[in-house]
């Protein structure tokens, strides 16, 4: 199957040059083999992440539509993100500033003017939505065959749905849909909108071990051999805390907290080491082996006479 490229200008955020690289190698990788293309916002800047909009409203908005008056001087319509804490600030940026007065004291504290016709949206809604399942499961060339996963969405990626406007904000699917498209089984996970306790690790690890420790503790009695998320402070608190998480339930887990662009680039066979899963801090091999020995199975069934 082929199709037209897709372009979209680019907003990585800073976990991606940092401690989510894994992240932003695997998301440049997808959406090569897909045919989209990722064009950098120039000297681009953070968005305020989490303190910012605590501070000062003008501010935080500010910070996130300096970089959204760049992808107007891009020419660019759409920027993509795969940080939801970076698409609610760019969102809410845009949202805040259609009031004419909060525009003018934004635009007040920047170089050029944010004017108002840029989208922005996570990679995970345009791979869903404008790439599409059909041509997801076309590339498919490495099936995702016996891997039993748990996706987990997080609280912000589809909320609140009045300002995301994406997916199902109580039971979203788009990570659901594309997995299934590419293989996987995906096993049902009520918590997959719970919190993980968010960036309280270093403030409160007794809170975000408790939070995280009950979203694997679901996500292991549903029969999951690893999670999937789209978010790299859910990532880093259910893979580099699961051993407090672990202390904290009183359970023993033992799980592979993936990226979904990770798993993505592995169906589209992108080669691992670009995939990045040496950084995973609880190690995914055994379920990569599995992957690997369930599509050597089905090559071996696929092949004419290899039953004789």
């Amino acid at each position: 199957m082929h199709m037209s490229e897709l372009s979209f200008a680019y907003y990585p955020g800073c976990s991606g040059l940092g401690t989510s690289k894994e992240y932003e190698r695997s998301t440049r990788a997808v959406c090569k083999a897909l045919f989209v293309k990722l064009v950098d916002v120039p000297d681009w800047s953070c968005c305020g992440s989490t303190p910012a909009h605590t501070v000062d409203h003008v501010l935080s908005a500010a910070l996130s539509a300096r970089n959204l008056a760049k992808v107007e001087a891009m020419s660019h319509e759409t920027v993509l993100t795969p940080c939801p804490s970076c698409l609610t600030n760019l969102r809410t940026a845009n949202h805040r500033m259609e009031k004419p007065e909060f525009r003018e004291r934004a635009n007040k504290l920047l170089d050029a003017p944010f004017k108002g016709a840029v989208e922005a949206k996570s990679i995970l809604q345009a791979l869903r939505e404008d790439v599409g399942l059909k041509m997801i499961a076309a590339s498919t060339i490495k099936p995702l065959k016996g891997l039993k996963v748990a996706p987990y969405y997080g609280c912000i990626m589809n909320r609140p749905p009045e300002l995301m406007k994406f997916d199902d904000s109580e039971n979203p699917m788009a990570m659901d849909d594309i997995l299934t498209a590419m293989g996987a089984e995906v096993v049902p996970f009520p918590l997959k909108t719970e919190c993980c306790g968010g960036s309280f690790g270093v403030a409160r690890r007794d809170v975000v071990a408790e939070l995280s420790g009950r979203l694997l503790s679901v996500a292991k009695r549903a029969g999951a051999e690893a999670m999937v998320t789209a978010c790299p402070l859910c990532q880093m608190n259910l893979d580099l805390r699961q051993g407090q998480a672990a202390s904290a339930k009183q359970e023993t887990f033992d799980f592979p907290v993936f990226y979904f662009t990770q798993l993505m680039g592995l169906a589209l066979g992108v080669s691992e080491a670009e995939l990045g899963f040496d950084k995973l801090c609880v190690s995914p091999g055994r379920v990569l082996d599995a992957i690997a020995a369930a599509g050597r199975v089905a090559e071996r069934e696929s092949t004419p006479g290899s039953q004789a």
